[in-house]
């Protein structure tokens, strides 16, 4: 929340609680849901239980909604930018992003890439523990 908090000025979420049960994928990292938000949890809970959805955590600690990860990686404490900074690479590496977005709606884009190129998967598990995935 405190990075929500410092690029929009609010740690309130930016989409809605009915867009958890519309996504493929629910990606949850360094927060204890279930303890801290258990209304967005019990969402989230459906949305793996009855609607198939799949949760992926990060977290070094085995939080509770663990269990109902489909995948549940455990970085080494501290390395939150590195492991984000590797999926950025693998979206940009794979073309998995928004061209059109990314030139009519932001700045700078070629000195994210730039930086991220040395976040190859295996320079990633080398700093967070996390292995490569195909």
């Amino acid at each position: 929340m405190a990075g929500l908090a410092a690029a929009f000025g609010s740690g309130a979420m930016t989409n809605t609680i009915s867009d958890i049960e519309q996504a493929d994928v629910i990606l949850i990292t360094g927060s204890n849901t279930t303890e801290n938000h258990p209304v967005i949890s019990s969402f989230v809970k459906r949305a793996v239980h009855l609607r198939g959805k799949q949760l992926i955590v990060v977290d070094p600690r085995r939080i509770a909604m663990a269990r109902y990860a489909r995948k549940w990686l455990r970085p080494n404490l501290g390395t939150d930018v590195a492991w984000i900074n590797g999926l950025m690479h693998v979206i940009i590496a794979e073309d998995l992003h928004r061209k059109d977005f990314i030139q009519n709606r932001t700045m700078g884009f070629e000195v994210l890439r730039t930086t991220l190129e040395k976040y190859t998967p295996e320079y990633v598990e080398a700093i967070t523990g996390i292995p490569p995935m195909i």
